[in-house]
């Protein structure tokens, strides 16, 4: 019985690192709950920038992707879970990186996006602090759906601006090759 009892303890001890995986020092969830729908961690990596980690990125879908030019386009349901780790990181500087992002993933075509990422931008003018988690979601009938520390900050309409969006992680130019990579599970 002792046997039995000592199985089970050791069993249960290791469920945590079952159901989450680590990345620079943070434990993303392996499953995201969607309203009724359950996304599985496709992949999970570090942005980096001059050597040191950033943010811990992770991609949820419904299906295994491996190929950044589907994450890009396809028409469903998926999220980014971001998870900062660096004091470094501050609004102003997570918005430039943002916009520059949006120049990449959009070959210098903005424009028809601009009111959409300016929008976009917006969601991180508060005060951005180690710990706090940002969920880009996609909903195909809804658009992209953004919270901050599980607080919903906004929505922004069209399939054409969630392309745009993931681009800044999954286009030619991705903000972090080797972030893109662990998320696509490479």
């Amino acid at each position: 019985m002792k046997f039995i009892y000592v199985l089970m303890m050791a069993f249960l001890m290791t469920m945590p690192a079952i159901a989450q995986t680590e990345v620079a020092g943070v434990n993303l969830p392996n499953t995201l709950e969607v309203g009724e729908t359950q996304l599985t961690l496709n992949g999970a990596g570090v942005r980096e920038k001059f050597w040191m980690d950033m943010y811990a990125g992770g991609l949820y879908t419904n299906v295994k992707m491996t190929e950044a030019s589907k994450v890009m386009n396809e028409d469903a349901l998926m999220a980014i879970e971001l998870h900062i780790v660096s004091g470094l990181i501050s609004s102003k500087k997570m918005s430039s990186a943002v916009e520059e992002g949006f120049q990449n993933s959009t070959k210098g075509n903005t424009k028809p996006f601009r009111p959409k990422i300016d929008k976009f931008i917006s969601f991180f003018s508060d005060e951005i602090s180690v710990g706090d988690v940002f969920d880009i979601t996609y909903l195909p009938s809804k658009g992209v759906v953004v919270f901050k520390n599980n607080k919903e900050l906004g929505t922004i309409e069209g399939l054409d601006y969630k392309k745009a969006l993931f681009g800044i992680w999954f286009c030619d130019k991705p903000a972090d090759e080797d972030l893109m990579n662990g998320m696509l599970s490479l």
